[in-house]
């Protein structure tokens, strides 16, 4: 068992690969994975994304996401957008299919749960 401070780590950044998602623009994606479960299907740590327009499917997972800095439009395929600037809490269920729009920049921490 492990008791895991995000403040506590010095974690690389990964940068992520996700080229086949890019709807517009050329942004770019970094992840610092501060945590992964024994078994690989519960993840947590911190994301971000600079400028342009990207494909987030929640295929197989659910995620939970607390905004840090920035913000985004998020549209779901109901057609419904909202905005989600530093502070707001949400999560993307099983199955989403939402269309991100990062006008600037955006970070997040993350909690991804696999469903497989």
């Amino acid at each position: 068992m492990k008791f895991v401070n995000f403040a506590e780590q010095d974690v690389d950044p990964i940068d992520k690969e996700f080229a086949e998602d890019i709807v517009e623009g050329d942004p770019k994606q970094k992840v610092w994975s501060h945590f992964v479960g024994a078994d690989g299907r519960f993840k947590s740590g911190m994301w971000d994304s600079t400028a342009g327009t990207f494909r987030g499917p929640m295929n197989d997972q659910i995620e939970f996401c607390h905004i840090l800095e920035g913000e985004a439009r998020i549209e779901t395929s109901d057609g419904v957008t909202r905005t989600v600037r530093a502070g707001d809490a949400f999560v993307m269920d099983n199955g989403l299919q939402p269309v991100w729009y990062v006008d600037n920049y955006v970070r997040k921490h993350y909690v991804i749960v696999a469903l497989d």
